[in-house]
């Protein structure tokens, strides 16, 4: 991912904008829109066809099965075939890219996250070291003052 792309938003909005993270939209897209479209195409050819060509529709190719039953069952044929189309697509040309994508925002996020700690455990550490160099030097807390008067005056 180039350097001026990592400079600005949130981890997964640079990511999001990278160039791996763009190819796998346009391969996931390359395959999802056509397949749309061919499969909607041919259901509104057999919604078409049963409304208004009964007659074709009709016509038996061998016992009791007619055209229109044909269709019918070929849809859901089709629609096995797309989604196995689909599993293989993924399998070959997004899940690879994906899994490239998904350990380089890991590896940046968990990085991120180390420095996050780093950072707290270093302040943590100042701010007590400020504690331990203010007992060192025999300073008091002015808000003790007042208490250790108080529990004196019982």
């Amino acid at each position: 991912m180039s350097d001026e792309k990592r400079a600005t938003g949130t981890d997964y909005e640079r990511f999001q904008a990278s160039d791996e993270f763009q190819e796998l939209k346009r391969r996931f897209r390359r395959f999802a829109f056509p397949m749309t479209a061919a499969f909607l195409a041919w259901y509104l050819l057999y919604v078409v066809l049963s409304g208004w060509a009964r007659d074709f529709m009709g016509v038996k190719l061998f016992s009791s099965a007619n055209i229109a039953l044909i269709f019918g069952l070929l849809q859901f044929v089709s629609t096995f075939a797309i989604a196995w189309l689909y599993a293989r697509h993924a399998e070959r040309k997004l899940d690879p890219l994906a899994d490239k994508i998904r350990g380089e925002v890991e590896a940046e996020v968990a990085a991120a996250a180390q420095i996050r700690t780093e950072a707290r455990l270093d302040s943590a550490a100042d701010a007590g070291a400020v504690a331990v160099a203010d007992e060192g030097s025999g300073k008091q807390d002015p808000g003790t003052e007042d208490l250790g008067k108080a529990e004196d005056a019982r």
